[in-house]
């Protein structure tokens, strides 16, 4: 036991000589052995493969729907930018139309009020010929 060396997972196969293994079985691939479970076995691999490109295709497909709404969501906030500078500049022309037409404004609710207080003028005015009237026909009886 002089040449005795620590190789830890190397195994020596009967054909090819010393050989890293990757399992504890001494499976070769020229080797004959059981059909059913080279059938199985070529069967899981195919159906952990489909899985597998299964999960990667999904993932993939989950960042194209990412992106395709982040383009979708880009265009959609730069139309809402620009609708609101549209607005923005709407805004601004009315609040200087308006700011034209203040003293014009002014006029109008000065001119409102002088009409109210003509009309209640005419009012008493009305009331006081009434109360004239009356007095007149009172006087012209006797």
């Amino acid at each position: 036991m002089a040449e005795e060396v620590d190789s830890e997972g190397v195994t020596d196969s009967p054909k090819k000589g010393p050989t890293l293994s990757t399992s504890t079985s001494s499976f070769e691939a020229l080797d004959p052995h059981d059909p059913n479970l080279s059938r199985l076995a070529t069967t899981m691999f195919n159906k952990t493969s489909d899985y597998l490109y299964g999960e990667l295709t999904s993932t993939l497909d989950d960042y194209r729907l990412l992106e395709n709404m982040n383009r979708a969501t880009i265009t959609k906030y730069s139309d809402m930018k620009h609708i609101a500078a549209n607005v923005s500049k709407s805004i601004q022309e009315l609040n200087e139309k308006y700011n034209s037409l203040q003293p014009y404004l002014q006029q109008i609710d000065q001119i409102e009020d002088s009409v109210v207080k003509l009309e209640q003028a005419a009012y008493k005015l009305d009331a006081y010929s009434k109360r004239l009237e009356a007095k007149f026909k009172s006087l012209e009886k006797r």
